[in-house]
């Protein structure tokens, strides 16, 4: 991420709104603190679009009705190969 001074960013605020667009976030500094990142409209919505939950995520699976055998062995000893 590049980093720019405020008074800088201000005045070369075109060529630092491409830079976001092409090339990514772009921090800004004032009196050598970080206190803002410009970003790109794409990004932004990519970073604050809700994401679906669990369920959401199960739902969306190429798997869905894809039959699974859960049944388990109630054996209590199991043969292993070592």
């Amino acid at each position: 991420m590049s980093t720019w001074q405020l008074q800088e960013a201000k005045s070369r605020f075109s060529e630092v709104v491409k830079l976001a667009l092409s090339e990514g976030p772009q921090g800004i500094t004032v009196r050598g603190e970080d206190v803002a990142v410009l970003v790109s409209r794409a990004e932004y919505t990519r970073l604050t679009h809700p994401k679906p939950g669990f369920v959401g995520f199960m739902r969306g699976s190429p798997w869905v009705g894809l039959e699974l055998d859960t049944e388990r062995q109630t054996s209590l000893t199991r043969e292993m190969v070592l």
